[in-house]
């Protein structure tokens, strides 16, 4: 094992963990790193390992919330008891969220629409500031529907949102969080049903990439990088989202604003 090698795969490990959940793109902060640093990896690969990290560390976070949707849902189909029925509900919301993304997300991946821009780092400068924005937009806004106010036209509109997400550079948690405040939601609601979606559009997107990587020839010892790599995106990731849920409820996103600004227009100048 080459400990400068473990090293890279640590340091995008962590640049992964630290900006999933924040709305800064994970994915156009590994295409930073690539540029300022040549590093001899497959950072597809590496993207999908670690992107499973974060998820597990936002299903271990949300656990409590999701458990109890899980047993709602089947409760209610079972008993048609009212105690279920607005988790019932909810469940559905997040079906409904998830389908203006998962079919642009097919689009997307049947037709390769990125394949000339996805490389591009001045892209995500550019998408970096449309981000801030979108962030600027929003930075007052105080909601006040709850989960249970949510409805079916709120969900879509949330879930066209979350399709800039899926463009490269631009938040999937930041486009679905201003998606959620602009539909009236408090801002913990626009959190946590943010992060709803966020679950089962990972699983879908690895579930159509996971195939690729186990007929991959990769080495034991890439392996144990992966490994090293996803470990330590699951721990920034679960720390990063709990205070990133701290700085929401507070209403704070304006830091990403200026964040996002600076380092999109540097990007855009020296990139």
């Amino acid at each position: 094992m080459n400990l400068i090698e473990l090293l890279k795969y640590i340091l995008l490990g962590f640049v992964q963990g630290f900006t999933e959940t924040i709305p800064v793109s994970s994915s156009g902060h590994l295409m930073i790193v690539k540029s300022l640093i040549q590093l001899d990896i497959d950072f597809d690969t590496l993207a999908i390992i670690t992107n499973f990290g974060s998820l597990l560390a936002i299903i271990f976070l949300f656990r409590k919330d999701i458990f109890s949707l899980i047993k709602s849902f089947f409760g209610y189909l079972k008993t048609k008891k009212e105690e279920y029925r607005a988790e019932y509900r909810y469940c559905w919301l997040i079906v409904l969220g998830c389908i203006p993304a998962g079919l642009m997300g097919l689009v997307v991946s049947k037709l390769d629409l990125f394949a000339k821009i996805e490389s591009n780092v001045k892209i995500v400068g550019i998408s970096l500031l449309i981000t801030a924005f979108l962030l600027f937009v929003i930075r007052n806004f105080k909601g006040k529907k709850e989960d249970a106010d949510i409805t079916p036209k709120n969900a879509l509109m949330v879930g066209l949102f979350q399709i800039l997400g899926l463009f490269p550079g631009i938040s999937r948690s930041g486009s679905t969080i201003v998606g959620g405040m602009t539909q009236g939601m408090k801002r913990d609601t626009a959190f946590k049903y943010s992060f709803m979606l966020y679950i089962p559009m990972s699983i879908a997107a690895m579930m159509l990439e996971v195939g690729d990587i186990l007929e991959a020839s990769i080495s034991t010892v890439t392996w144990i990088y992966y490994g090293i790599s996803m470990l330590i995106a699951a721990v920034v990731t679960f720390l990063v989202t709990k205070w990133f849920r701290e700085i929401v409820n507070h209403g704070k996103l304006i830091y990403f604003t200026i964040y996002c600004t600076i380092v999109g227009v540097l990007v855009i100048l020296f990139l």
